[in-house]
């Protein structure tokens, strides 16, 4: 149900889609970046991973910040879903902690008759 990114995935999903709602080629934002066509290929494919002055000038030519590169945008349905699993796993460990709780303190709460 949850599918986990690495942050290689979610760069690359992210450049992809600013590169091309500003209407660039790749040659373009590479020209523009001052980096290679191939190494933006790469990092568009999630095979490379720039160093930070690469992603600032990456950023600058598209015209955003370095950190839009990197937001995960989660339709409603999957905003819902991490929440549920949130939840689950909040009330998982709510329920295990009063359960070591009540075994350690032994019979301590038993009320005396």
């Amino acid at each position: 149900m949850e599918k986990t990114e690495n942050l290689k995935d979610i760069l690359s999903k992210n450049l992809r889609e600013n590169r091309r709602k500003c209407g660039f080629s790749q040659e373009q934002l590479a020209e523009k970046a001052g980096i290679s066509t191939q190494y933006l290929a790469m990092i568009e494919i999630a095979r490379k991973f720039p160093t930070s002055e690469v992603l600032e000038r990456l950023a600058r030519a598209m015209g955003i910040k370095v950190y839009e590169l990197f937001l995960i945008d989660y339709s409603p349905r999957e905003a819902l879903e991490r929440l549920e699993q949130s939840i689950i796993a909040n009330i998982e460990q709510v329920v295990r902690k009063t359960i070591q709780d009540t075994l350690a303190n032994g019979c301590e709460g038993k009320e005396k008759v």
